[in-house]
């Protein structure tokens, strides 16, 4: 803990400098799952970077105090050591305990456990005035549910104490086809209702065939059942061996037919990782390369997801496809895909029911108040990943994924911020609550750092402004960013230059046991 209090000290007299001064900073963390464009300067931020530790795990609490960059995977690998696992783990282990804390993260155990935020006990956090406080579900209650959805515009997260549960070796994977989207949710609540299941989620292949995979957690492998692996190199793309299960069970002609697999649990909870659910196939097509067994193999260590999004930042294709995360009402699910199917035609897409409501009504704080209300409905999570037909204009990407913003809205649905957040001022406010948020600001004196819907917002204005100024040389190079697959091309040699594309085991993080 000393060379935490050290940093935090570090970081706690930097903010009380921007305090002082009343100048907004930015918080800067190393990496980023995130699709939006940075503004982060030297001169305006607050390096967190350095918190990558897992301080302590106490197996008799089952808690783990941890700093904020320690990543999905080097959680999981510190608290595996001591029989213990988080409740709920990001499918893809580049997402760090801190963004999924402050973002809403939820996955397939969120039909159950809530998003991850809900499994966190406790925080530390430096406030907008350089003052180190600690805020929990029971203490400052307004502070911890308000962090947990501010992506770090109330202060800064500078550690958490995690919830974690028993873990087991394995995962039984059974597999259920469903018909359309009627069917698919029909069968998606019946696996979340079964006592069972401690993970439930889904893939559309197309608007009549879902797979519905539903997960329990055990230590007995059946004899002679040899456990499935998708982590490493050799291994398959797991969407890709839904879509073979997918066609076992379409040859079945039987209704309830299933099929089983066992899977050890590292690979079932990091099992999109490798393509990146499976995104990484429309780089294969727009790089025009070969899409098969010994392609992916050669390609692997750019087919993780951390990769893609690094070369996905520097190359700027991120403006000119869909990446979006957004939840419907259970019973908009129907209506939702009809729309997407009629609009979009992007396929597959990921479901992942989830629970948002809290059980606590002390949680009524932060963008996501309403969330504590009884009423609050579960949705489905829909991931729309992938390119509009044609060769849309910027104009036009952002009229499309204004279109869809406008649709989850209409559904009272949620829009998951990690990703380009096209609405005006207006909109976003009447999406999200404002008097809640504003009310912590003022409490907490956050009020000169950006607002979530300033750090979050496209510009498209500045971006027009900014395409139409500058020299013949920086029109000419903006020219050429059209030119497919030079874009591409650039953001690969980035990630080359950075090395991180040779990271095949993950961040290595300090970990400290208790």
């Amino acid at each position: 803990m000393e060379a935490h209090n050290a940093a935090v000290s570090t970081i706690a007299s930097r903010v009380k400098q921007f305090h002082e001064r009343q100048e907004p900073f930015r918080i800067y963390h190393g990496h980023t799952n995130s699709t939006r464009r940075s503004s982060r300067r030297a001169d305006n931020t607050i390096d967190t970077s350095k918190l990558t530790h897992v301080l302590s795990v106490d197996k008799a609490a089952k808690t783990a105090l941890v700093e904020p960059n320690v990543t999905m995977k080097a959680l999981l690998e510190a608290t595996l050591a001591h029989g213990l696992m988080p409740y709920v783990v990001m499918e893809l282990p580049a997402i760090t305990v801190g963004g999924g804390f402050s973002g809403t993260s939820g996955e397939s155990s969120s039909f159950r456990y809530g998003a991850f935020d809900s499994t966190v006990a406790s925080i530390e956090m430096v406030l907008p005035d350089g003052t180190v406080t600690r805020a929990s579900k029971t203490d400052k209650q307004d502070l911890f549910w308000g962090a947990a959805s501010a992506f770090g515009t109330l202060g800064v997260v500078t550690l958490l104490e995690m919830q974690l549960r028993e873990a087991r070796s394995y995962v039984r994977l059974t597999y259920r086809l469903a018909g359309a989207a009627g069917d698919a949710r029909a069968k998606i609540e019946a696996e979340c209702a079964k006592e069972g299941n401690d993970y439930v989620d889904g893939i559309v292949f197309s608007n009549t065939e879902t797979v519905v995979c539903a997960g329990e957690l055990t230590d007995e492998l059946p004899e002679g059942e040899v456990a499935h692996q998708f982590l490493r190199r050799k291994d398959p793309w797991f969407y890709l061996h839904v879509e073979k299960v997918l066609k076992q069970l379409r040859r079945s002609k039987k209704p309830e037919a299933v099929h089983i697999d066992y899977v050890h649990v590292r690979d079932y909870l990091f099992r999109y990782d490798r393509g990146g659910f499976w995104v990484a196939r429309y780089a294969y097509r727009y790089f025009f390369t070969p899409f098969n067994r010994l392609s992916r193999y050669i390609l692997d260590p750019f087919m993780r997801a951390k990769q893609m999004y690094q070369a996905l930042h520097k190359s700027g294709l991120a403006d000119t496809y869909m990446v979006q995360d957004v939840g419907v009402p259970m019973e908009a699910h129907e209506e939702f895909q009809a729309w997407l199917d009629t609009q979009m035609a992007i396929y597959p897409l990921w479901l992942c029911p989830l629970r948002i409501r809290r059980d606590d009504p002390d949680s009524a704080h932060g963008l996501h108040a309403e969330f504590a209300r009884a009423d609050a409905p579960m949705l489905m999570n829909f991931g729309v990943w992938g390119p509009l037909a044609g060769r849309p204009t910027r104009r036009e990407v952002v009229a499309q994924n204004r279109a869809l913003e406008h649709e989850v809205r209409r559904l009272r649905g949620k829009k998951w911020l990690y990703a380009h957040t096209y609405y005006t001022e207006e909109e976003f406010w009447a999406h999200y609550d404002r008097a809640s948020y504003d009310a912590l600001r003022a409490k907490y004196g956050a009020g000169y750092l950006p607002s979530v819907y300033e750090k979050v917002r496209v510009d498209v204005e500045a971006e027009e402004a900014a395409a139409a100024g500058g020299s013949m040389a920086a029109r000419a190079r903006r020219g050429l960013a059209g030119v497919r697959p030079l874009p591409g091309l650039y953001g690969v040699y980035k990630l080359v230059r950075g090395g991180d594309y040779l990271l095949q085991k993950g961040e290595k993080n300090g970990v400290a046991d208790k």
